[in-house]
């Protein structure tokens, strides 16, 4: 007989993540940490960020707010965690969705749809799926393939079977986004940040995000940034350990989260996508700048976007993979590595290919095609870097 775990060993965030994730009954979301709200919260803290480091031209080339606008604030306890609540200009958000809905799924990006695709079937996502989203009607089927995208990498494609980033396949990372990342590193005290990737997470009204770590980089010295767009999502922040209980946050469009420091290992999760406090409202056009990034979306591009993210979440975490002057270390040392530290694992969660052979065995489906594309629908969980 096993012996009982002690209260110390048991895995207090896996039961808070139930909690959140349970659809019957409907969590309590009332202790759920709003930081548009939060200015006198006990649990956050003011977070001084440098002013000088981005100029007020060079934030607005990219859609950002004068830095000094900006409402950034952490979470006592939790060093190097900072929160920015929409530092957006106004219809700023709605250029970013857009290129995460249009222009980062294109090609030579990479997509969970080239998992069972061609990738001339997967050449122009939005443009095979813009007409039928522009109708917007309930009974329209099949689904789009734009609401079949579950994720999408840059820069550095990340190994989801292996957990690790090579130097063999890579891509170049996009400027804007790279602009954008740079400008909020550098406010944050992280001038010298480099964004190398990313993950594009695409969320429906029932997905969630397992219980994980990111730790594949070569440099956590620098910060993960974490942007997000659309409905909003419960965030769980813990510790280095899964006994730690985390704390639950709301993450509305346009927000920010950076994890740095002592933060930047947390384990973390998203276990309920939610319905946004208030509807991003249609663009109402803005005279384009000849050194801005930000570009005005166009009444028809919107369309489409406004009917994706009326139940759908975007969220854009953004890495540097390698410390200045390194490089990737012997690939078949690191490879070993990874190896046992993949079948060494808590089980907290399948990698994507392991994940569809389980599925495809468990539902005792034959059908390549139409395995992955159920299973990559929610409810189920996909665990990143």
């Amino acid at each position: 007989m096993a012996a009982p775990l002690l209260e110390s060993e048991v895995d207090v965030f896996r039961k808070v993540f139930k909690l959140y994730r349970r659809r019957t009954p409907p969590p309590d979301l009332s202790d759920v940490l709003d930081f548009s709200k939060a200015s006198a919260s006990e649990k956050t803290v003011p977070v001084q960020l440098d002013t000088n480091a981005v100029s007020d031209v060079d934030a607005a080339r990219v859609g950002l707010k004068p830095v000094m606008q900006w409402e950034a604030r952490g979470l006592s306890g939790f060093p190097g965690f900072i929160f920015i609540t929409n530092p957006f200009l106004s219809d700023a958000q709605h250029f970013w969705i857009k290129q995460c809905l249009k222009t980062y799924p294109r090609k030579p990006n990479v997509c969970n749809l080239d998992l069972h695709m061609a990738p001339a079937d997967t050449q122009d996502i939005w443009g095979t799926s813009a007409p039928s989203l522009r109708r917007h009607s309930d009974l329209r089927k099949p689904k789009t393939l734009l609401e079949k995208l579950r994720w999408v990498t840059l820069g550095y494609h990340y190994n989801w079977d292996m957990k690790t980033y090579s130097p063999s396949h890579c891509t170049p990372f996009p400027s804007d986004l790279q602009l954008l990342s740079r400008h909020i590193a550098a406010a944050c005290s992280f001038p010298s940040f480099s964004p190398e990737a990313a993950i594009l997470n695409y969320y429906r009204s029932n997905s969630s995000l397992g219980i994980h770590v990111d730790e594949s980089e070569l440099d956590h010295s620098q910060p993960l940034l974490s942007y997000s767009f659309g409905q909003s999502a419960i965030f769980l922040l813990g510790g280095y350990r899964k006994q730690d209980a985390p704390t639950a946050m709301f993450m509305h469009s346009g927000d920010v989260m950076v994890m740095s420091g002592q933060s930047r290992l947390l384990y973390h999760a998203v276990p309920r996508i939610v319905p946004a406090p208030e509807e991003l409202q249609d663009p109402v056009g803005f005279s384009p700048q000849d050194t801005r990034l930000v570009e005005p979306v166009t009444a028809e591009d919107w369309l489409v976007c406004r009917s994706y993210i009326q139940d759908s979440r975007v969220n854009v975490t953004v890495r540097q993979v390698l410390a200045a002057g390194h490089s990737f270390p012997d690939r078949v040392g690191a490879t070993e590595s990874k190896k046992r530290r993949h079948n060494s694992g808590d089980g907290d969660s399948l990698t994507l290919m392991s994940s569809i052979q389980w599925w495809r065995k468990e539902s005792n489906t034959t059908d390549a095609c139409s395995s992955v594309e159920n299973w990559i629908d929610p409810p189920v969980t996909v665990t990143v870097p």
